[in-house]
């Protein structure tokens, strides 16, 4: 029996997967549990709709990414903090003060967790940091730290 599987399915497959089982493990345990539904005509569009739907939705958001990257690449996020005499902070910038830096001064939002800033920033000068925005998009964003006394 051919079967469109709901939900991953240890040893038999991922969810959307048609595979081929016995009918008796197919009618005693997938169907029953809500794991798979028989392959019909119907079963199969709906598959297919909803794999164009999700390809569509990634399309749409590589494409959001991009424009992102586009619009804040090159980007100087200018903060300031508390420093000492040679330029060292008192404490550090973190990726969540860029991120509220850039959404203040560029009305840009995007998580902290995108900034891949290990340490945070703990001199004065212009620092390169890199965004992730999506998994194979990344852009570089200057944050220029200025010392106060």
């Amino acid at each position: 029996m051919k079967v469109v599987l709901l939900k991953d399915v240890k040893a038999q497959g991922k969810k959307g997967d048609i595979i081929n089982v016995s009918d008796g493990y197919a009618r005693n345990f997938l169907l029953p549990k809500g794991l798979a539904v028989e392959a019909t005509s119907n079963a199969l569009n709906d598959l297919k709709g909803q794999k164009e739907s999700e390809a569509y939705r990634k399309e749409t958001e590589l494409a959001n990414a991009k424009e992102l990257a586009e619009k804040i690449t090159g980007v100087t996020v200018e903060l300031s903090a508390k420093a000492g005499d040679n330029g060292k902070l008192f404490g550090s910038i973190t990726a969540s003060d860029v991120a509220d830096g850039l959404k203040m001064q560029h009305h840009v939002v995007i998580d902290k967790k995108k900034f891949n800033l290990a340490d945070g920033i703990k001199h004065t000068g212009v620092t390169e940091v890199e965004v992730k925005i999506y998994p194979a998009i990344s852009a570089k964003i200057k944050v220029n730290v200025t010392g106060t006394n």
